[in-house]
């Protein structure tokens, strides 16, 4: 089933056409990477569904009716959690504090032992290898930080989750670990946009690469029946536009 469809989505800044009618599904249980040469577009795509910036034009579907994405808050409020590159995690706090930083269980005074809890029942739904919820985030590896930031993620109970270059800068271990953590949000039911410009963690964990090249669609591919070079000559735009719609076609069908 179809979470999340975008269609004819556009956005420009001053004289510069950042989108052009983008087009792109992610169903539920699917894993959708978004690749592309640095100023495809990515980054604004990724920005317009996390609530950063209003989409010019253009239709955002989700789960079957019509939305629009204004604020961040609207974007968690509809089921749209977005993991960005920086993580945003204070390292002197620890995973409890990190995970449910600015959204504390208080009736009347902070409940540890129920955020407690709660972390340990999210970490287990990533199969996560965390040490312990009561070391700071500053003790942690890279793929463990990766791992708390996706389980805050996951506290809403969103049905969408936005990976922003999850495995860069990490080692082949750690980036081994964040590719398990993609793998079980999709047995979990969710929808994943993993944006990356690893091919090998692409076609790792990935069911289908969209292709943006100069703020347009160049590509939608079934991992499974593409090649790296196929996929890195439409990021190059070394395809004809032809062949990459037909590849889009024969993938949505």
């Amino acid at each position: 089933m179809t979470v999340l469809s975008l269609r004819g989505i556009s956005k420009t800044f001053g004289a510069v056409a950042a989108l052009t009618d983008i087009e792109l599904d992610v169903a539920a249980g699917q894993v959708v990477a978004v690749v592309g040469d640095n100023g495809a577009g990515k980054s604004t795509l990724v920005k317009i569904l996390s609530g950063v910036h209003p989409a010019d034009a253009g239709t955002i579907t989700f789960e079957g009716s019509t939305v629009e994405i204004h604020s961040p808050a609207a974007a968690h409020k509809l089921g749209i959690a977005t993991v960005f590159q920086d993580l945003a995690l204070c390292e002197n706090l620890n995973v409890i504090q990190n995970l449910f930083l600015g959204h504390e269980i208080r009736p009347l005074r902070l409940n540890d032992v129920a955020m407690e809890t709660r972390s340990w029942e999210l970490l287990r739904q990533l199969s996560a290898k965390i040490p312990s919820v009561r070391v700071p985030v500053a003790a942690l590896s890279g793929g463990q930080r990766q791992t708390v930031a996706i389980a805050r993620s996951l506290l809403g109970d969103p049905k969408v989750i936005i990976l922003d270059e999850p495995t860069a800068a990490l080692g082949v271990a750690q980036t081994a670990e964040v590719l398990n953590l993609v793998e079980r949000l999709r047995e979990n039911g969710l929808g994943v946009i993993m944006i990356s410009h690893n091919m090998a963690d692409v076609q790792a964990v990935a069911d289908k690469v969209a292709v943006l090249r100069l703020g347009r669609n160049n590509g939608v591919f079934d991992v499974g029946q593409v090649s790296t070079e196929e996929i890195i000559a439409a990021i190059t735009g070394a395809t004809d536009n032809v062949v990459s719609r037909r590849n889009q076609r024969g993938a949505q069908s």
